[in-house]
């Protein structure tokens, strides 16, 4: 196995490469086997997908935590966390969820503006941007190269201020900020225009942008990263369903047709 060293490494050198690369979001062990068989070069850990394995809605930092370790051990890929807002709204508590992320094993993860709080869904700008600089803080005091990716939600909570969100990620990128990343972000003229103004890496993740759109075009526009957050996670669950109701509907079974043929699974799992 390697190291996390290693990961760090290897993670940082995917981002300063030439190109675009794909980085798909697990939701368990067994996820990222599959993912890591498949020749992926590095895995992200996705919230959402984490929240329906609990029959939840919400997860805490431990959960999440605790997950983060479980993918990253499963294989020997550089594993980045999707972390939501660090679980707490004061710049520096928040900053503690980066060291308690690289001890579960990850070498790379996110913090957003978003409060998790309906009624206030986007921290200001000031706090947001503090957030931000304590977690870089965090991220350097590590032993090795974290990759600290943040987050303008802006986009996700119905905030469609594209020149804010533009401020926002300039200002995380000014404050340390390795990787930017606008969930959200739709159409290829819109990407290419949040590329454009910013001079970090970017994270395409396309559970939120057109599904027509492949590799080549992302790429053209400046993307460096291409995720796919609760996507596949979500994929599952509809095929999960549509076998239930399958069964509940029609009493019939003509979806073990589809089932994936388990030597592949137990090569993966090797």
């Amino acid at each position: 196995m390697r190291s996390q060293m290693e990961k760090a490494e290897l993670f940082r050198a995917l981002h300063a490469r030439p190109g675009t690369f794909i980085i798909p979001n697990p939701w368990d062990a067994g996820t990222a086997k599959l993912l890591a068989a498949m020749g992926f070069e590095a895995l992200a850990t996705t919230s959402l997908g984490l929240a329906n394995t609990l029959g939840s809605a919400t997860v805490s930092l431990d959960a999440i935590i605790e997950n983060c370790r479980a993918i990253a051990d499963a294989t020997d890929l550089p594993v980045n966390a999707d972390l939501e807002n660090c679980g707490a709204d004061e710049p520096k508590t928040a900053a503690k969820a980066i060291a308690r992320a690289a001890e579960a094993g990850v070498v790379g993860g996110s913090i957003e503006d978003s409060t998790g709080d309906p009624r206030n869904p986007i921290y200001d700008f000031t706090l947001a941007v503090e957030r931000v600089h304590a977690a870089v803080e965090a991220a350097r005091a590590l032993p090795f190269p974290f990759t600290l990716t943040a987050r303008a939600e802006n986009l996700l909570y119905g905030r469609n201020d594209l020149d804010d969100t533009i401020k926002r990620l300039q200002a995380f990128e000014a404050a340390g900020a390795d990787v930017l990343y606008s969930p959200g972000v739709h159409d290829i003229d819109t990407i290419r225009t949040v590329v454009s103004s910013i001079g970090k890496p970017f994270n395409l993740v396309m559970g939120f942008a057109d599904p027509t759109l492949t590799v080549p075009q992302i790429a053209a526009a400046g993307v460096k990263r291409i995720s796919v957050g609760g996507a596949m996670a979500r994929v599952a669950l509809a095929a999960f369903l549509k076998c239930a109701r399958e069964m509940k509907d029609q009493g019939a079974f003509t979806y073990v047709r589809e089932m994936v043929q388990m030597k592949e699974v137990r090569e993966a799992f090797k």
